[in-house]
């Protein structure tokens, strides 16, 4: 049996003439003449070997096998519009309004930054920022883009999420701290101490939960201060509070400047990815690219 000589155009525009309705209207359409049109159809179905439609002066009925060749129709009909709609989006100066939702204090990216490099570069694109702690729904609020910190993200298909880098944790205490209260030498040392501790979204205190290879620690110090800023309890370590957890970008300024040191450096808490979450649509803006390759640039290369 010989193969068959498909060609995708052929498909596509028996896909234009059903959806127009008449030769006439998908002539309109495709800028085709009706003659080339119904030659094309004919020669298909040639190739095929079956009929897709029977033809009349007022309208034009599938056949069943034209019924079943025309979801593949559609499908390559689609595909195509989407190649075409990619390389516009690509080429099209970025403008409207973008919406991105970002946690208040996430200090790894720099949100002055991303705003001045943002405007500076795309000035047609009005930036609206939300940051705020909350989980915002994406899709019910129409923003563009969310920035969220996690371990992992639940499943959501109307959802598209992108890892953009990873955070690496530890704990971390001021020098006169330590020389006030100690250092500690294993986790169980950490219950003698003052934690500066996070809170959970059910206002529990956040647990440390250590790691060193196939060893795992969790707990929190006996003597805690609880508040949901981790700009605010980086602070107070740094003025000799307590013991904070922190990530080594977070805290390597303050490292450099002799503020804080690490604690317990071989035991590590949990990493921490950054996440960058659009709605699961097929084509993104150019605004949002351009504005998620910023992110990108920024998270690579902190100032």
């Amino acid at each position: 049996m010989s193969a068959l000589k498909l060609h995708a155009n052929d498909l596509i525009l028996f896909a234009h003439i059903i959806d127009a309705g008449s030769f006439t209207r998908a002539s309109d359409l495709t800028g085709l003449p009706k003659s080339t049109l119904s030659r094309r159809l004919s020669e298909l179905e040639d190739e095929l070997g079956e009929r897709l439609m029977q033809r009349s002066t007022r309208r034009l009925v599938l056949t069943d096998f034209g019924e079943s060749i025309l979801e593949h129709a559609r499908r390559l009909a689609d595909e195509t519009e989407a190649a075409t709609s990619l390389a516009q989006h690509r080429q099209a100066t970025p403008h409207g309004t973008l919406r991105v939702s970002l946690p208040p204090e996430f200090r790894e990216l720099s949100v002055v930054q991303i705003v001045t490099e943002f405007s500076r570069r795309y000035p047609n694109v009005r930036l609206e920022l939300d940051l705020s702690s909350r989980r915002v729904d994406i899709i019910a609020e129409r923003f563009d883009v969310a920035i969220r910190a996690a371990t992992h993200l639940p499943d959501d298909s109307s959802l598209v999420a992108r890892q953009l880098t990873t955070l690496h944790n530890g704990l971390y205490a001021s020098p006169e701290y330590l020389r006030c209260n100690g250092t500690p030498d294993s986790p169980a040392d950490l219950l003698n101490h003052t934690g500066l501790v996070l809170v959970t979204s059910g206002g529990e205190p956040q647990q440390w939960r250590l790691t060193r290879e196939n060893e795992r620690w969790e707990g929190v110090p006996s003597n805690i201060l609880l508040a949901n800023s981790l700009g605010l309890q980086q602070e107070l370590a740094a003025q000799g509070l307590g013991i904070v957890g922190l990530s080594d970008r977070y805290a390597q300024p303050m490292v450099e400047q002799g503020k804080l040191q690490p604690v317990l450096p071989q035991w590590r808490l949990p990493d921490i990815i950054i996440w960058c979450v659009t709605p699961g649509r097929r084509l993104l803006p150019q605004r949002t690219l351009v504005f998620i390759e910023l992110l990108k640039e920024v998270l690579v290369n902190p100032q």
